[in-house]
């Protein structure tokens, strides 16, 4: 198994390193294939807000888009997933 380099992995770390970003990753996680417009409405928050988060969670290779005619779908990409898996363990209080 090969191991990311340091700066490969802050690329991941900063591309969730925000709160509307968490709350986007975990959404996804909860709704695969979910539209923009569905993020937008369970979170009740701004659509640009929403897309330019999005957009940065593609960049860092953390969520995946599929083109259906005029709707894009989410899903999480492998890493996303990893990091919606810490991200649910971590918010379990013991």
């Amino acid at each position: 198994m090969k191991l990311k380099t340091a700066k490969q992995m802050e690329r991941h770390l900063k591309g969730m390193a925000n709160h509307y970003r968490i709350e986007i990753l975990l959404t996804i996680a909860d709704n695969p294939n979910v539209s923009l417009m569905r993020i937008i409405e369970i979170l009740e928050a701004n659509p640009k807000t929403i897309g330019e988060h999005l957009r940065r969670l593609y960049a860092a290779g953390l969520v995946n888009k599929k083109y259906r005619s005029r709707f894009v779908e989410h899903t999480l990409s492998p890493y996303g997933k990893t990091f919606a898996r810490f991200l649910e363990s971590f918010r379990c209080t013991k």
